[in-house]
């Protein structure tokens, strides 16, 4: 029995090994080899350099070229951008012409919205560009001649028009055609180039002498892969918008549905041309300073900060050297180490004056009037530039402006006889929010709109101060257009598809108070409207007595009484009553212009106040209605105040009938003059 229980447990431990057979044929085989491991020297062989066409063919996103409809867009707008540039640079008013069309696939072209390849050319005015420079521009990245340069400009990087050639390249194997000329007495050179993205470097497939009717110019053909859409964030919408911040463009758009948008120039002037400035000390990091003077050709280091500095003169340079116990004479290559650490916290702890601005080129204010009161229709305009200032070191101007309302024609059209609505209909109509444009040295800014200075400072501004709606966190409810443009030297963006401006507190508090400007404006702009609104219906509903009060009057002193010198005396006294001429400027009635709206148009139905000048350099056909006759008054129920303002002004006439003037108790006192109480001096 002990032999069979012994015997036992080997039978089973016997059938267990069978079953695991698979594992102890792996366990007493060797062990696996691991993965072969790599040496430090192979390592190193696989590393190669990384041209940046390489890294922007496959981060394309970051230029802006992220969907078909943007990339359409961002196009255009760096074709757009060199061309005002150049024209602007060599003192030529731009004109520009761009041209949308579809390029077939196969077959015959589809339409506009539901094509997919595009033909853009972009076709300017301007000063032509040398022939041996055609192809690095247009095929190279980062190479330009505004990277570094301290002077206010649209592009910077170097990188736009040729980024937009690199992305026909992907998109279609297109090459980037060019045609230009820089004079009527030069030839016009005709290239198609590519870029070799591996060493970032042009590839000429032609280039010749061609016929062309233009006397000067350039023009630029790109074939890209895209996609059309109206509305917000298209190419339609950046034009106008292109327009309202350029009055002093000529812009003709041909779009893709053979439809022609030309957009005229309504400011006749070049604005101001920007000079080059140098780098200002508080702008400089203590990286960029070693590396300046390693590069200076100053000999001495008093001379190096007078000559590579802005705003420091040679006698502030010798100041600044004592102060950090650095010889003056000392050569500033020879400045290392701690000696030009303490140099330069030396140069952050002394005052030194802003640097200069006429780097830039702001709009102005006439000129952002011209461009909201072309394009977009309302009753109020206004519009504000701030004083320079600065952020590191950079200098920057704040301009804001504001367009409120419907046109006078546009208010008589939506005035229909009221229906009855169901619950819940037609709440929205009052829930219009503002549409905020957003520019940086005079380029629209359509995407990231969230992430912008600009929009965060719109919506951080209390509007209910001013009159209009505002929902908390939200923008303010109403017809209203708000226009905000930056301009500097350098202008700090959160991506190279230069879309939204970055959260300096120096630039969100310039333009929250450039905004905070424009809504002091509005607010008494409403404010006296409203209250003029009021004072002209009193004035009405007295002028329909008058007729009544004249005829009475006649016939009390036996019709002798001349009928007119005593009706235009009641109507100066009803003007009087109802705020004299103060309410007729309110409403646009009078010649005066509005007191105390600086830099601001009022449309009304009888014409334009305030800068009419400005005004008048473009009529859009929407505005060209002759002022209407004079309408009945609409019989509506007076309230308690105006029928005893009524009963008192027949008792004046009365009065004046029977003893020529009006008694001296119930003189009315002048509006403009504060009324002074008795027995108080």
């Amino acid at each position: 029995m002990s032999k069979k229980t012994s015997a036992a447990p080997p039978s089973k431990s016997a059938a267990a090994p069978t079953s695991a057979a698979p594992a102890t044929d792996a366990a007493s085989k060797k062990p696996a080899k691991p993965a072969q491991l790599v040496t430090a020297v192979e390592m190193g062989a696989r590393q190669r350099e990384i041209s940046v066409s390489e890294f922007f063919t496959k981060n394309r996103h970051l230029l802006g070229f992220d969907n078909p409809r943007k990339a359409l867009l961002t196009c255009v707008k760096e074709a757009v951008d060199n061309a005002l540039d150049a024209s602007e640079e060599a003192g030529i008013l731009p004109d520009v012409t761009v041209r949308l069309e579809v390029v077939p696939t196969n077959g015959p072209p589809p339409p506009a919205s539901q094509a997919t390849r595009f033909r853009i050319t972009v076709t300017d005015n301007g000063p032509g560009i040398v022939r041996q420079h055609i192809p690095r521009i247009f095929a190279k990245l980062l190479y330009g001649s505004k990277f570094h340069r301290l002077r206010m400009s649209r592009g910077q990087q170097g990188i736009g028009i040729s980024a937009a050639g690199m992305y026909g390249q992907l998109t279609t194997g297109k090459p980037v055609k060019i045609i230009s000329r820089t004079g009527p007495r030069a030839a016009a050179h005709f290239f198609e180039v590519q870029i070799d993205t591996k060493k970032n470097e042009p590839l000429v497939h032609e280039n010749k002498q061609i016929e062309w009717d233009q006397p000067q110019g350039t023009q630029v053909t790109l074939e890209v892969e895209g996609k059309y859409q109206k509305g917000r964030a298209s190419v339609d919408d950046w034009l106008e918008q292109t327009s309202i911040a350029n009055p002093h463009v000529k812009l003709i758009y041909h779009t893709p549905e053979g439809e022609t948008k030309e957009y005229p120039r309504t400011y006749h002037e070049l604005p101001p041309a920007p000079r080059e400035i140098k780098p200002h000390p508080y702008g400089i990091e203590f990286g960029m300073f070693l590396k300046m003077l390693q590069d200076t050709k100053s000999q001495t280091a008093a001379g190096f900060l007078a000559s590579d500095f802005c705003r420091v003169s040679s006698q502030l340079a010798e100041e600044i050297c004592r102060a950090a116990k650095v010889s003056p004479a000392m050569k500033p290559r020879d400045i290392k180490g701690s000696a030009a650490e303490t140099l330069y916290q030396t140069i952050q702890q002394t005052k030194i004056m802003a640097p200069p601005t006429n780097c830039l080129s702001p709009i102005g204010e006439k000129a952002i009037l011209s461009g909201l009161y072309k394009q977009i229709k309302g009753e109020f305009y206004t519009a504000v530039s701030r004083p320079p200032a600065v952020y590191r070191g950079n200098p920057f101007v704040i301009e804001a402006g504001l367009a409120y309302g419907n046109r006078p024609e546009d208010q008589a059209k939506s005035q229909q006889p009221a229906v009855p609505k169901a619950e819940g209909e037609g709440e929205d109509e009052h829930t219009e929010l503002a549409r905020v444009i957003r520019y940086a040295n005079r380029v629209p800014l359509l995407y990231q709109q969230s992430a912008c200075a600009t929009f965060k400072a719109v919506l951080s501004t209390t509007w209910k101060n001013y009159g209009v709606a505002q929902s908390r966190g939200a923008l303010p409810a109403g017809p209203m257009v708000i226009f905000v443009h930056m301009a500097s030297v350098w202008v700090p963006f959160t991506s190279e598809s230069k879309e939204a401006i970055a959260d300096y507190d120096e630039i969100q508090k310039e333009i929250t108070l450039a905004l905070r400007e424009c809504g002091r404006r509005l607010g008494l702009f409403l404010r006296r409207r409203e209250r003029a609104a009021g004072e002209y219906r009193r004035r009405n509903i007295f002028e329909l007595y008058i007729e009544e009060v004249v005829e009475a009057c006649s016939r009390l002193k036996g019709g002798k009484l001349p009928k007119e010198k005593l009706k235009q005396q009641l109507q100066k006294i009803a003007t009087s009553r109802t705020g004299g001429m103060k309410t007729d400027e309110a409403l646009g009635r009078a010649g005066g212009g509005p007191e105390g709206l600086p830099h601001s148009i009022i449309v009304t139905a009888e014409g334009i106040e305030g800068d009419a000048a400005v005004a008048s350099q473009v009529e859009p056909e929407t505005n060209t209605a002759v002022a209407p006759e004079d309408e009945p008054v609409q019989e509506e129920p007076m309230r308690k105040a105006e029928k005893r303002g009524a009963k008192q002004l027949q008792k004046k006439a009365a009065q004046m009938a029977l003893f020529g003037q009006p008694n001296k108790r119930n003189k009315p006192h002048k509006p403009d003059k504060p009324h002074r109480p008795r027995g108080k001096k």
